[in-house]
């Protein structure tokens, strides 16, 4: 009994975690062409401080965009994040103003956007450039839409 209570516990602990969560599709349009992912997109700060943390998987395709609104100048950090990633600094009207690529998992170490922000894009280390995502590429989502 005490075994199945204990299984129980860590389900229903865990679920939130396992949830599906919705995305939605973002396009970088690059020198190579279209590079399509689905994204998670979170506006709220408490679900901006959290980001990608604790994760230990991310697919190729998918991805997080961090929704500021209003635009402004932000700067991300590793902690807690296992895994590599490449964070892309977007410029209200979808052009991509910095890449940092590669960034180290767990450090401390502040990453500046560089200037102001309206949305950043986390994805798989390294994927970026083998994906020939460069500064100056079109991000189309809804996030970078002229209101």
């Amino acid at each position: 009994m005490r075994i199945l209570f204990l299984f129980a516990a860590l389900v229903f602990a865990t679920a939130p975690a396992m949830a599906a969560t919705k995305t939605e599709r973002l396009v970088i349009e690059t020198a190579k062409g279209e590079q399509v992912f689905k994204v998670e997109v979170v506006r709220e700060e408490k679900e901006r401080n959290r980001g990608l943390m604790y994760r230990k998987h991310l697919a190729d395709n998918r991805g997080m965009l961090f929704d500021y609104d209003p635009a402004q100048d932000v700067a991300f950090w590793m902690k807690n994040t296992y895994i590599p990633l490449d964070i892309i600094f977007i410029g209200a009207d979808g052009k991509i103003i910095t890449i940092a690529a590669n960034t180290t998992p767990l450090s401390l170490d502040r990453i500046p956007s560089n200037g102001v922000t309206r949305g950043v894009l986390e994805i798989n280390g390294g994927l970026a450039e083998k994906l020939g995502i460069k500064v100056g590429d079109r991000v189309r989502h809804a996030v970078f839409e002229a209101k």
